[in-house]
């Protein structure tokens, strides 16, 4: 772990407490119903304990983000808006999922219109759809609308295993010795490769996921691993109703309805944002979290020969946070934490004061939540115009939070002070025009790298994401602290200032080595980019595959950590998009014919389809498409009608 490999110090101040009270949380304490709770410490300690890095997990787990965004930095946004804050005095819901960049598009938009048979409810729903699953994931029916983001919930634990010495089929549980499930899976490969079968144990506490491990030399898997073997207890291992939960969502009709349906939605969970037609808003995150032991904090492996460490069943659906129709008018969620931690104590007195209730350690620091926040206040009444704004705003707050410290340097160079005094004017925005978006992007990747990287294990790679942008804004406040100090150099401690001057030198001259010696023509759009790259034809290795099937790259807005996530890594030595708004929509429920929306690409998956790339220059430049509802809509907008008609 992290605390290992650098010591609890310094893992702490990279890894530091999500700021509550500084960055707001999705919901309120009067929204939960509560307004004078004493401090949570016991669940705060519980949250601080956990922020550690367990090197392993990034090579064995699987992406659990399920569409909707994973980790620090990916996510998403949406937000609901009464029409108490809105032109037409009916709510406004918005929302727009951060996905890995793909080509073609991970959504379909499709509207469901059936009528209804032998007494069965009418589908009549539009929306976003994946190819993977029937029914409209987000999007709007007749009565309701709603949007998702992920909430970044702890559902799985890595649990350490006895094996017994003389029976590799058995492990220890409460002294005794249990049977090991064992079952063969194939692996099979798409470029010729024989399949690999393999043998998996399972116990009552899920796979053993070091098993099979690959020689690096030799390249021959190595079977049943005796030495350290490791359960992975995940809740989406289980059989799950999340397909009953879609359904339920397209038929609902009220919040009553809604909610009912979410009782079926229980991997992975997700900040469900409401509103219908009938002026009602709200927000409800459904899923399966589980309740642990007091000492459990969720993110170090555990010993498994024991139930000390056992599950202690879930947060009943009834318990998880949920509001209808704020006071304040609106919710919005950006992956934050969801709830003050008094919420927990109000847990703990009515579920039981011995458990652990924390949802999740792993939220976004709150950059985009809170400017988002902002903009709901300073941009009301709303319409469909100003959540267009929103929805691409390019401000990125940590710039503002970090730029007045370079204010206080002075440097040897003249042209290093210009170029600072020039970049202390900016409007902290990503603009793809933005000359000072590109300065600034080149020094966050040095800070980053200075300041972090050099002590970072090479397990870890460094994101440079938000958890590197709010732990860089309180190490500003301790100039002497170890990070500053440069690994490389035994013979000199280096200080906050030391680093901030190499790396705004570092930063500017390679600005100057990439866009040229004018300032005034550099531009943030040809150095962040976005290419559209089809799987697996896309990196096929043959240009005139790769040509035919790709699409950019095309200079984008953004950056990661901005209400448009164009996310870009640290670690990659490129500020090339790797994630993305997949979609954008804002639906209307006072006129559901004004609702619009936008995907990266295109409706068609074929490459010589005029319709697989017609929507990127809308999407890049945060533009929309409307979200046809009634038939007459839909027939005037038709330029062709498929009609299927059974055999007989």
């Amino acid at each position: 772990t992290m605390y290992e490999l650098v010591g609890k110090e310094m893992t702490d101040k990279w890894t530091p407490p999500w700021p509550f009270g500084k960055k707001p949380t999705i919901l309120q304490l009067d929204e939960l119903g509560m307004t004078d709770v004493p401090q949570a410490e016991r669940v705060n300690d519980a949250i601080d304990d956990a922020k550690v890095e367990t090197a392993v997990l990034q090579d064995i787990l699987p992406d659990v983000g399920f569409g909707f965004g994973s980790g620090r930095a990916v996510g998403s946004n949406n937000w609901v808006i009464g029409g108490n804050t809105t032109k037409s005095g009916m709510p406004l819901l918005a929302n727009d999922p951060h996905l890995g960049i793909q080509m073609p598009s991970i959504w379909y938009v499709v509207g469901l219109h059936c009528k209804p048979i032998d007494g069965s409810p009418p589908f009549d729903v539009t929306g976003f759809a994946l190819s993977s699953s029937p029914g409209v994931i987000i999007g709007h029916n007749s009565h309701i609308a709603w949007g998702v983001t992920n909430v970044n919930p702890d559902v799985f634990d890595l649990y350490r295993i006895k094996v017994n010495p003389a029976n590799p089929l058995q492990y220890e549980w409460n002294g005794a010795w249990r049977d090991i499930k064992v079952r063969q899976e194939t692996i099979n490969f798409g470029d010729g490769q024989s399949p690999v079968t393999i043998q998996v144990r399972e116990t009552h506490l899920g796979p053993i996921i070091n098993d099979n491990k690959v020689d690096k030399e030799t390249g021959e898997i190595q079977g049943f691993n005796n030495k350290d073997p490791m359960a992975l207890h995940w809740t989406a291992l289980e059989s799950g109703t999340i397909l009953k939960a879609v359904t339920g969502l397209n038929e609902a009709t009220n919040w009553e309805e809604f909610r009912e349906a979410l009782k079926y939605w229980d991997v992975p969970s997700q900040n469900f944002v409401y509103a219908d037609v009938k002026g009602n808003v709200g927000y409800q995150t459904p899923g399966r979290i589980p309740i642990r032991a007091k000492h459990h904090s969720g993110l170090l492996p555990v010993p498994g020969w024991t139930n000390e460490f056992e599950w202690q069943g879930f947060i009943p659906f009834d318990k998880l946070p949920t509001v209808f129709n704020p006071k304040r008018g609106y919710v919005a969620t950006a992956n934050q934490a969801v709830v003050p931690l008094e919420y927990y104590d109000m847990l703990a007195s009515e579920l039981g004061e011995g458990e652990n209730y924390a949802i999740s350690q792993e939220w976004d620091y709150g950059y985009r939540g809170q400017r988002i926040i902002e903009l709901l206040e300073k941009l009301a009444p709303h319409s469909i115009e100003t959540l267009q704004v929103l929805q691409g705003d390019n401000k990125l707050i940590s710039a503002e939070e970090l730029i007045p410290y370079l204010g206080r340097l002075r440097f040897n160079e003249p042209e290093l002070n210009e170029a600072r005094d020039w970049l202390m004017k900016w409007d902290y925005q990503f603009d793809m025009d933005s000359p000072q978006a590109a300065l600034y992007a080149e020094f966050w990747m040095q800070l980053a790298n200075n300041l972090f990287g050099d002590q970072l294990p090479e397990q870890i790679k460094l994101e440079g994401w938000a958890r590197e942008m709010w732990a860089a804004y309180l190490l500003m406040e301790q100039p002497n602290d170890t990070w500053w100090d440069d690994a490389s150099t035994s013979d000199v401690v280096e200080t906050r200032d030391d680093i901030l001057v190499r790396s705004f030198r570092e930063g500017y001259n390679n600005a100057v080595a990439t866009l040229g010696n004018d300032r005034s023509r550099w531009r943030w759009g040809n150095l962040h980019t976005s290419t559209f790259v089809s799987n697996p034809l896309g990196r096929s290795g043959v240009s005139f595959i790769e040509k035919m099937v790709n699409r950019g790259p095309y200079p984008t807005s953004g950056c990661t950590g901005t209400v448009n996530n164009t996310r870009w890594t640290v670690h990659s030595g490129s500020f090339a998009v790797d994630h993305l708004p997949s979609m954008r929509m804002i639906v209307d429920l006072g006129d559901l014919t004004r609702s619009v929306a936008i995907h990266t690409t295109g409706q068609s998956g074929h490459p010589y389809s005029k319709h697989y790339d017609d929507m990127i220059e809308l999407w890049r430049n945060i533009k929309y498409h409307p979200m046809l509802w009634t038939r007459a809509q839909v027939e005037a907008a038709a330029a062709n009608k498929l009609i299927l008609k059974p055999a007989n």
